[in-house]
Order: C-alpha cells, then sequence, then structure tokens
C-alpha cells in the first residue's frame, strides 16, 4: 500500500486536477472540500491513516491556517503542503510557522508538486525515526509507535492495549524478526510503568553455568569468581518491566525459581541469606510452540500456566504484506541519516517487488534488505537493481546475483620479477583449508574461523548457532571459552 494523500480545497476542479497528478505519481488520494471535513477525516480512527496533506490556505468558514492550528492544538501530526495563489512572503511565512511543511503557488506545475510531496513524506519519515529513537530511549513508546495498516495486526494491537491497563503475565508469540520486543515496549509504555526501567533478557543467550546469577544475582563470595554483589536482571527491573525473550530455551533450574518469583513476588539470590522483594511487571515472548515444549518435558507445565495468561499472536510480515512500504520508509529514513545519504524513496518498481515477497525473516529481513539497499545506491532513488538477492527469488524480475570472479592465474616468479604481490582471491564466505606455507591447516584453527562466523552470522543467537553447528551449548559456550570470546558473549548478555 503506498502513501494515502488527503487533497483539501473548496474548488471542485482543483480538487479533480491535484487527484489527478498525485495518483498519476503512484499515491492513493482522498479529498475533502472544507476545514472541518479535512479535520473530521485525519481524525477518523475507524479509517486508514492520512499521510500527507495538500492543504488549501483560502477557504469559507474553516480556512487553512485554522486547519494548521487545530492540527497542532490536538497533536495531529501528518505533513501538510500549503497551496494558495497568493504567494506573497507574508504569506509563506505564516503557513510556515503554522506548522506547514511546504508551500506551492496555484497552479502548481506536476514537476514541482511531485517533488513536493517527496520531500515531505521523507521528511515526516525521518523526524517519526527521531522521535520514536527518543521515546524509545526515555522507556515511553507506545502503540502508536508501531506501523501497521493491516487488521489482523491491528487486532493484536488492540488486545495489547487491553494488556497494558493491567499488570497481567503477558506472553508475546511470533516468528523470529516479528517485532516482539517493540510489542513488549509498547506495553510498557501504555502501563502505569511507563518511563520506568525495561530490562531485556535473551533466556537463549544466557550460560547455563550463570542463568541463576545473571537473572536473580548473586551475594560477594557465594561462587568462585564471584568477587562483588550482583543485583540480577530481576532487581534492575525492580518497579519497572522485565523483558524475557526466547523464554523457552530457560534451563529447567532456572524455571524452578522464576515460577516462585511469579507467585511470591520475590527472588533468592545466588548465596543469599533470605529471598529479596521485587516488583516487576513481565512480559515474555517466544518463537516457539511451548504445549510441544512441555509435552517433551523441556518446560514446565505449572509454569507455562503462569506465563501464558494474556498470550498475544504477532503475525508474520507476509500475512500483513501491506505494511511493507510504510515499514521500508522508515528504515530507509533511519539508514540514510546513519549512511549520510540523501534518497528520497523507492520507484514503484523496487516497491512492487517488496510487496511481491514473502519476507520468510518478517520485519528484521526487510530491515536489513534496506540497510544494505541503502549503502549500494548509487542514485537519489532505490531501484530493483538495489535488492538483488530479493529479486533472484521472485519470479518475473531479471536482477541476479553476479557470480564471484574466477581466480587470477598469475606467474608467481614473473611477479617476483616485476616486484609485485600475488593475490589470493577466494569467496569470502569460504574456509581456507590450507595455510601461507601450504600445509594443511590445524583443525582448531579450522573449528575457531567456524564458531566465529556463526556468532556473526547468527547475531548472537546461541540457541540457533548450537543447533547449526550440531553441538550443544554448554559444549559452546566451552569452546568459546577456549578460544578467548566467551566473556563478550556474556558481557553481552549482561547488557
Amino acid at each position: 500500500m503506498t502513501a494515502l494523500i488527503l487533497v483539501v480545497d473548496d474548488d471542485p476542479i482543483q480538487r479533480r486536477l491535484l487527484e489527478a497528478m498525485a495518483r498519476r505519481f503512484g499515491y492513493d488520494v482522498e479529498t475533502a472540500e472544507s476545514g472541518e471535513g479535512a479535520l473530521a477525516r485525519l481524525e477518523a480512527s475507524d479509517r486508514p491513516s492520512i499521510n500527507l496533506v495538500i492543504l488549501d490556505l483560502v477557504m469559507p468558514d474553516l480556512d487553512g491556517m485554522g486547519v494548521l492550528a487545530r492540527m497542532r492544538q490536538r497533536d495531529i501530526a501528518v505533513p501538510a503542503i500549503a497551496q494558495t495563489a497568493h504567494g506573497s512572503i507574508e504569506v509563506v511565512i505564516s503557513a510556515m510557522r503554522a506548522g506547514a511543511t511546504d508551500f506551492v503557488v496555484k497552479p502548481v506545475g506536476a514537476e514541482r508538486l511531485q517533488v513536493s510531496i517527496r520531500n515531505a513524506l521523507r521528511v515526516d519519515a525521518l523526524e517519526d525515526e527521531l522521535r520514536r529513537a527518543t521515546r524509545r530511549n526515555a522507556g515511553e513508546l507506545s502503540f502508536r509507535d508501531i506501523v501497521t495498516r493491516a487488521e489482523s495486526m491491528a487486532r493484536t494491537v488492540r488486545l495489547a492495549e487491553r494488556a497494558a491497563k493491567s499488570n497481567i503475565p503477558v506472553l508475546i508469540e511470533g516468528e523470529s524478526g516479528v517485532g516482539k520486543e517493540l510489542m513488549a515496549r509498547a506495553i510498557q509504555g501504555g502501563s502505569e510503568r511507563r518511563g520506568k526501567p525495561f530490562v531485556i533478557v535473551n533466556c537463549g543467550a544466557l550460560p547455563e553455568t550463570l542463568v541463576e546469577s545473571i537473572l536473580f544475582g548473586h551475594e560477594k563470595g557465594s561462587f568462585t569468581g564471584a568477587t562483588d554483589k550482583h543485583a540480577g536482571k530481576f532487581a534492575e527491573a525492580n518497579g519497572g518491566t522485565l523483558f524475557l525473550d526466547e523464554i523457552g530455551e530457560l534451563p529447567p533450574e532456572a524455571q524452578v525459581k522464576l515460577l516462585r518469583a511469579l507467585q511470591e513476588g520475590e527472588i533468592d539470590p545466588v548465596g543469599a541469606r533470605r529471598p529479596v522483594k521485587v516488583d516487576f511487571r513481565l512480559v515474555s515472548a517466544t518463537n516457539q510452540n511451548l504445549i510441544e515444549l512441555v509435552k517433551a518435558g523441556r518446560f514446565r507445565e505449572d509454569l507455562f500456566y503462569r506465563l501464558n495468561v494474556f498470550p498475544i499472536s504477532i503475525p508474520p510480515l507476509r500475512a500483513r504484506i501491506c505494511d511493507v512500504p510504510d515499514l521500508a520508509m522508515r528504515f530507509l529514513a533511519r539508514f540514510c541519516v546513519e549512511e549520510g545519504k540523501r534518497i528520497r524513496g523507492l520507484d514503484s518498481d523496487a516497491l512492487a517487488l517488496l510487496t511481491a515477497y514473502d519476507w520468510p525473516g518478517n520485519v528484521r529481513q526487510l530491515e536489513n534488505a534496506m540497510f544494505r539497499a541503502v549503502v549500494l545506491a548509487d542514485g537519489d532513488e532505490l531501484t530493483v537493481a538495489e535488492f538483488p538477492q530479493i529479486a533472484a527469488q521472485v519470479e518475473g524480475y531479471d536482477v541476479r546475483i553476479p557470480p564471484a570472479p574466477p581466480p587470477i592465474a598469475v606467474d608467481p616468479a614473473a611477479s617476483a620479477a616485476l616486484g609485485l604481490a600475488s593475490l589470493d582471491r577466494r569467496d569470502p564466505h569460504s574456509l581456507r583449508l590450507i595455510n601461507d606455507s601450504g600445509d594443511v591447516r590445524m583443525l582448531e584453527e579450522i573449528e575457531t574461523e567456524a564458531i566465529r562466523f556463526a556468532l556473526a552470522h547468527y547475531r548472537g543467537q546461541m540457541s540457533q548457532i548450537s543447533r547449526k553447528l550440531g553441538i550443544g551449548r554448554s559444549t559452546l559456550y566451552r569452546k568459546m571459552k577456549d578460544i578467548g570470546i566467551a566473556d563478550d558473549m556474556l558481557g553481552d548478555a549482561a547488557a
């Protein structure tokens, strides 16, 4: 679904002209013939959200200036392009001070209007991302920060809004990458704990030997290496919200203590003489079927029923494909700032490609695809050429990933005679078996390289890494410790 523009003008001819031009640019358009009608449409909660207003300043009754003033009073954060037949400096300044994003003079040309619309939408997306980042850092994200036009996702949001009003434990279910953490943050932002601590724990990244210490804390000297007292994640979340991601990966011993914390509202730090009272709101998440884990004996049944009091299921991105354009624009705005690029948006072919793909990796995959596209882009608009991996998987698109160039055969003797260095050109994802001396590399070196690659490839998801490597998590952590990278991962898990 493309951006939805509201054209507001009391002149029916001007409304039809602007509507025709905006539709030709590829946008959806609605019209209103008065200022009151425009405000009513902007505040209609049962209809699709308006992304941009093209507003005539001179209208009977409530004029354009009045509409801009009321939009500001009612906190309607929709960009507006003001238009009038009188383009004096005083009128322009007044309109911009009233909140207009841009200003055009009647009759506006098609090219000028198209540039104005693109700039307004891009600026709005960037400002929205900045506001969202600020609210996220302050622990004040709300349900308005969840981008959706799909009814299935809207129902999920309405359900989460009800959960936010109480202290009931919430279990968020959904595939990897659908936005479970964002939903958890929105639940906190809509509750009485808004602005209080929001502590995230990825249960799949916790080493089995330190789970209890990380979650519940420990006293000084309670075990070898406990040189200081550690509060633990539950104590850090006191007064706020504790988000346990990948709850299905929690070891059985920690499940018992979690059950007690939920039932009694107190925790037992390792080595402590008495329990500690904690006040926390628990939100847990999983991409697994917990009932199947219960049947397999890997998850406690009594804990499952304590967590599953208020389940919320987030639909995958392929089930709400109409959200892809808005999400893509949001990611584009953010990555343009991070990479220092000036990109207006996506062309129609690129947008059609993104909405034709089924996104098995969900929102996280779309985010990564947009990041790569921004880095690759040379022009001021993203095209199909910036999404080669996606195009290769969608029927009807000819873009293909070029094969790796063959190695260049160079005579070492000739290179030495010319004073040239010989280059070993190879696939960066291949594993080298021969060292510089021409001997087979040691098995320990190859294993170390494979583990480091898996950590980067699966973004530190320890349970997934251990499954893909075919080893247990305890074995994985032992090997990581042997090669000197376990401390880094433990620091990430405790962050």
